[in-house]
């Protein structure tokens, strides 16, 4: 088995924006001469670990799409607050289709035994939605939109980048302000990783 030169591993360092290899300790053990570990050439970038607040060189989901400027990272922060109060109004937006689309209401008596021998008759609400139904098609759709953008608010977040993750907060908070007020009991049951 040989060991093989990792020399051609550039990565960056988030608080100075510099290049440095990566530590010599740094072997595989392969018998491949075309091995490399990040994107086709051969680079691979070093994601911070901590907290920092920078606006050179952070990459915001996709590859291409690179924040350099204060005025691009302004713009990343107040797209990355209105996804997140998008994504709380679209949780109460469902719930409240959810609620309307409930219409098919069967009531079921049953009888059942009561005290000294008598029969009492018992009713129940039943509360239905067919699967093959334009509601029923509707939320799933939205819940699919919905669990892409809470994917998307958590991978911003992890990027640790403090401008960016103070933008998925405070627009999570903001939405939740501006559609959660009216409802009186709030049990988040299709909340999902941020």
């Amino acid at each position: 088995v040989e060991k093989m030169d990792h020399s051609h591993h550039k990565g960056k360092n988030y608080m100075d924006n510099s290049s440095s290899t990566m530590p010599p300790s740094h072997h595989h053990p392969t018998t491949s001469a075309s091995h490399s570990h990040g994107g086709g050439d051969g680079s691979m970038t070093m994601m911070p670990m901590t907290f920092y607040f920078g606006f050179k060189d952070v990459e915001l989901l996709f590859s291409g799409l690179v924040i350099n400027t204060a005025g691009e990272m302004a713009g990343a922060f107040v797209a990355v607050f209105l996804l997140a109060m998008f994504y709380e109004g679209l949780k109460i937006a469902r719930e409240g289709l959810l609620r309307k689309s409930q219409v098919s209401i069967r009531y079921n008596s049953m009888p059942v035994p009561g005290p000294n021998g008598t029969i009492l008759m018992e009713t129940h609400k039943t509360v239905g939605q067919q699967m093959l139904s334009f509601p029923h098609l509707l939320q799933t759709v939205l819940h699919i939109i919905q669990v892409v953008i809470s994917y998307f608010l958590m991978l911003i977040f992890m990027t640790y980048n403090g401008y960016l993750c103070i933008a998925v907060a405070a627009g999570a908070g903001t939405g939740y302000f501006l559609f959660s007020w009216k409802k009186a009991v709030v049990v988040d049951i299709t909340e999902h990783c941020h």
